[in-house]
């Protein structure tokens, strides 16, 4: 094996790597700039938005800041109804039985009738366009027997999506000083609810519907507009103000908007949209490197080849503004040569994305094949030309 002394550390910087993939990323990753350069100004008090693909955040004011999140907690509600309509535990056609607590609660309103039971496709549009704060009970009630056993399961699922700072004690978001979210949360949970249900999400887009014989229409104001949008939910309370977690789609490119604590309807419709029109206006999505593309290369002390392939586990695509400054430095750090044998996939290097304005980004850069050890006349052979002339090979 080759002493540690003649193994040297690498960074191997743009210029280096495989000319393809250099001119891929000179084209690519020079226009960044720090995440909130230039970014617009809206009047909630706490707003996010994050690209669905990459999960990057182009934009965040208050983000993880405590905040009631109203009728945008039915997300919650509705998205433990499709994890048990995924898994087969439910059916659409399945019913729940309508509770006097249901009936009586107040606020938006499907307007079920007491001691009636209703399908679970119905109770899914009563939440998702009516708002129906009594069809959030029925389904509460159906699904763990109480509102408060539903409200325990909300917050065990709240922790598997990774909301950290969420805590439901009911089903419909009805003020209550322990039934707190954020921004970050939501569009966390927005984001598991479309990756998740691809077959039920579009509930979200419906603009009314009629139950009882009363039409009700999507309180969604983006749905209405050309502008992509196909969910998720709004809210508002007197403490908390206006509010809407929203998602829209452009050119196979998706964007969610979660933005809590407007005055008015009109200011909850007018930036919401003005977000994400400057999201998909100002910010791209591009790949660097497809799944196993070669990155670069290190020379193999003692293998069989003299070099093995440098590749990326997975697709690398990263969310950029358009416009930006030459900025970036892109770099592979590995100790070179490495020893044989080499097992493919074997973790060599480090991929490192440098960029104003945030932490550098690192990917592990893994063995694209095996290299075998040489046989030992071969690595007498090896080792007699790295004392005459320095070849480590």
């Amino acid at each position: 094996m080759i002493s540690r002394k003649h193994r040297t550390p690498i960074l191997t910087t743009f210029a280096a790597l495989a000319p393809a993939v250099a001119l891929a990323i000179a084209l690519v990753l020079a226009p960044w700039l720090p995440r909130q350069a230039g970014a617009i100004e809206i009047s909630a008090r706490q707003a996010i938005l994050m690209d669905y693909a990459t999960g990057e955040v182009l934009f965040e004011k208050n983000a993880d800041e405590a905040m009631t999140p109203s009728s945008m907690s039915k997300i919650m509600t509705v998205y433990k109804l499709f994890e048990r309509l995924k898994d087969g535990r439910l059916q659409l056609s399945d019913s729940f039985v309508v509770s006097e607590k249901a009936w009586r609660k107040k606020g938006s309103k499907m307007f079920v009738a007491v001691n009636s039971r209703v399908k679970v496709e119905d109770l899914i549009r009563g939440i998702v366009v009516q708002s129906g704060n009594d069809a959030s009970i029925v389904v509460a009630e159906g699904l763990a027997g109480s509102e408060e056993a539903f409200a325990a399961e909300l917050n065990e699922t709240a922790r598997e999506l990774d909301m950290s700072n969420s805590n439901f004690v009911n089903a419909s978001g009805w003020p209550d000083p322990e039934h707190l979210t954020t921004a970050r949360d939501l569009a966390r949970l927005a984001i598991a609810t479309i990756r998740n249900f691809p077959d039920y999400y579009d509930y979200y887009a419906e603009k009314t519907y009629s139950y009882n014989g009363i039409k009700q229409g999507n309180r969604n104001p983006l749905i209405y507009r050309d502008v992509g949008a196909d969910g998720l939910k709004t809210g508002h309370t007197e403490d908390g103000g206006y509010g809407l977690t929203a998602s829209a789609l452009r050119g196979g490119r998706r964007l969610i908007a979660v933005l809590n604590g407007m005055p008015t309807k009109k200011a909850r419709a007018s930036d919401s949209e003005r977000l994400l029109d400057w999201g998909f206006r100002e910010f791209n999505n591009y790949t660097l490197f497809q799944k196993d593309a070669k990155v670069s290369t290190v020379p193999v002390w003692m293998g069989a080849e003299g070099s093995v392939s440098l590749v990326l586990p997975d697709e690398l695509t990263l969310t950029l503004p358009v416009k930006a400054r030459r900025k970036m430095v892109v770099k592979v750090a590995m100790d070179s040569p490495v020893p044989a044998p080499v097992k493919k996939g074997a973790k060599l290097a480090i991929l490192k994305i440098e960029m104003p304005g945030r932490a550098p980004l690192q990917f592990p850069l893994l063995a694209g094949e095996d290299v075998e050890r040489l046989g030992a006349i071969s690595r007498l052979g090896a080792a007699l030309r790295f004392v005459l002339w320095g070849e480590a090979g």
